[in-house]
């Protein structure tokens, strides 16, 4: 095992740099998800994460043997808690709700379909279920059907996104402001800065996916994280709008031609993407990362990156403090409304 985060001077006096319902209701020390990115996040990953403090999350899009397969080989790794995502538009055997819930699993996410399908039969054997939203309509349905805690996806994002895409920094204070369960926030979320922006927003949580795929431990070909590290913040883009299924994929010569096509469809490429993975050839599938990509410099073990994430959080809201709530209390502030109002 690694050894686990030491936050030094950013330790509250009770001993926590967090305590908020996120870090409560999944029983860990630090509010920060890694995307459960189907054939990356595999066991190496998920138990870093773990060992950090954070949250390491299985993904149940590969089937229920290699998901019980991961989830042994984790504990093998850690005897941290970690969690497990159900895509349940992409869950092959129903089966593997029933295995998450022998395997003891005590924190879910669920995304790509109805909440209503697999909450109460979670719920009902004891987990805590957060679902993937991407508009306050998915998010009040979520409610309705009994889930824990929202994670609030923006546009920025990798991967499938909603026909009528919305950005983190609409979307999630939307959403905060009509609900009253707990919010993960993500999309464009990659450090310290992006995540007390988050939290300013209303969120108590953060879920990174782009920057967890350049985590030393993703399972991924080296071509891709590098790709990542060199990017722009302008080399992604939104293909597949006229099928109704949107994908954020990086700009290459083959997504190209899909830019802005009226008919034919990407999605056959899928099938080559775990062969992408592996021999890093990113022109034979659809490579996907976020917007975010243009803010990531490096390739960092996961625990450095939970390390440095929080440390910049910290220090963000506490210059803040300093600089404007500390400002209000010691010093006398004098509006000039004809300056406010020009």
């Amino acid at each position: 095992m690694q050894a686990r985060i030491q936050m030094g001077t950013f330790m509250t006096p009770a001993g926590k740099v967090f305590d908020n319902r996120v870090t409560r209701l999944l029983g860990v020390d630090i509010p920060i998800l890694q995307a459960p990115m189907g054939h990356i996040a595999k066991p190496a990953l998920v138990a870093a994460m773990a060992e950090a403090g954070a949250v390491g999350l299985v993904p149940g899009s590969l089937g229920h043997d290699e998901t019980r397969a991961d989830i042994h080989r984790i504990r093998e790794l850690t005897d941290r808690k970690f969690g497990v995502n159900i895509p349940i538009a992409f869950v092959k055997d129903p089966a593997i709700v029933q295995l998450i819930v022998d395997e003891g699993i005590e924190f879910v996410t669920t995304s790509a379909g109805s909440p209503a399908k697999y909450t109460p039969v979670l719920k009902e054997a004891g987990l805590t279920v957060f679902h993937v939203v991407p508009s306050l309509t998915a998010a009040l349905k979520a409610i309705d059907a009994g889930v824990d805690g929202l994670v609030v996806e923006g546009s920025e994002g990798a991967g499938f996104k909603n026909p009528r895409d919305v950005s983190t920094m609409v979307l999630l204070p939307l959403i905060c402001s009509r609900v009253g369960v707990p919010v993960i926030a993500a999309g464009g979320i990659a450090d310290g800065i992006s995540m007390a922006a988050a939290f300013a927003l209303g969120a108590e949580g953060v879920l990174m996916g782009t920057r967890m795929l350049t985590a030393a431990e993703a399972l991924v070909h080296d071509n891709l994280k590098q790709a990542v590290v060199n990017a722009a913040e302008t080399d992604t883009m939104i293909i597949n709008r006229h099928n109704g299924r949107p994908v954020r994929v990086m700009r290459t010569e083959t997504t190209s031609e899909w830019e802005f096509a009226t008919e034919g469809s990407p999605a056959t490429l899928l099938g080559n993407i775990a062969d992408m993975y592996r021999n890093g050839d990113l022109e034979i599938s659809l490579p996907q990362f976020g917007q975010v990509a243009g803010r990531i410099d490096g390739i960092l073990p996961a625990g450095e990156i939970i390390r440095q994430t929080v440390e910049e959080f910290q220090s963000v809201i506490g210059r803040l403090a300093d600089q404007y709530v500390g400002a209000s209390e010691d010093e006398d502030v004098i509006w000039d409304d004809a300056a406010l109002t020009g």
